[in-house]
């Protein structure tokens, strides 16, 4: 695994031990930033259930002003601190060695992120807790962007429930990214009028 591109291209990116994390593969990393385009370069990323960090360094070494790294996993969290170190990224990033929950609540009431990027265990519903503690929060800034890489059969039915909208999805092989953005006034204006 390796950044492909920005500051630290081509750098080889270390994983975590074990069977634990599920790395993006290159591939798939390159669509999703290809998808993000230039709205990356000075914006402020938050990447949950991060394993080895390769997404939050992905978006760092393309422009972002920060990243902060959320991982409850000692081994890799120890992993992402040296893939920080190792690409000359760390001045500009966080990194959190907390259960997600606990650290939104740290996050909270601090700058907000323009995208929140999270891969989180299938099957567990965790995208789903984490979705709700946004609804009500102040980390998600206006005009700002939820990134879930989930597996194809991952419902996002609740989403209007919470004030959300899913804006795109893109499906890959096993797996597939969901786009969110906060449902804004004229949206709710909109539905009304057509419903």
């Amino acid at each position: 695994m390796r950044v492909i591109a920005g500051r630290a291209r081509s750098l080889k990116l270390m994983t975590p031990p074990g069977m634990e994390t599920r790395p993006t593969t290159d591939r798939i990393k390159e669509t999703l930033f290809n998808m993000l385009q230039t709205g990356i370069c000075g914006c402020r990323f938050l990447d949950l259930f991060s394993g080895s960090g390769a997404i939050g360094i992905e978006a760092l070494s393309r422009g972002a002003d920060f990243a902060a790294f959320v991982e409850n996993n000692r081994a890799a969290a120890k992993c992402i601190q040296k893939n920080l170190e190792f690409t000359r990224l760390k001045s500009d990033s966080q990194l959190i060695c907390k259960d997600v929950m606990a650290a939104l609540g740290e996050l909270e009431g601090g700058p907000p992120f323009d995208y929140i990027f999270m891969d989180p265990p299938y099957g567990r519903q965790m995208e789903k807790q984490v979705l709700e503690y946004l609804s009500d929060s102040s980390l998600l800034g206006g005009g700002g962007t939820v990134i879930v890489e989930a597996s194809l059969e991952t419902s996002f039915a609740y989403m209007r429930d919470l004030g959300f909208k899913i804006q795109k999805t893109k499906k890959y092989r096993t797996n597939m990214h969901i786009w969110i953005a906060r449902e804004s006034e004229d949206d709710n204006v909109n539905s009304r009028v057509s419903g």
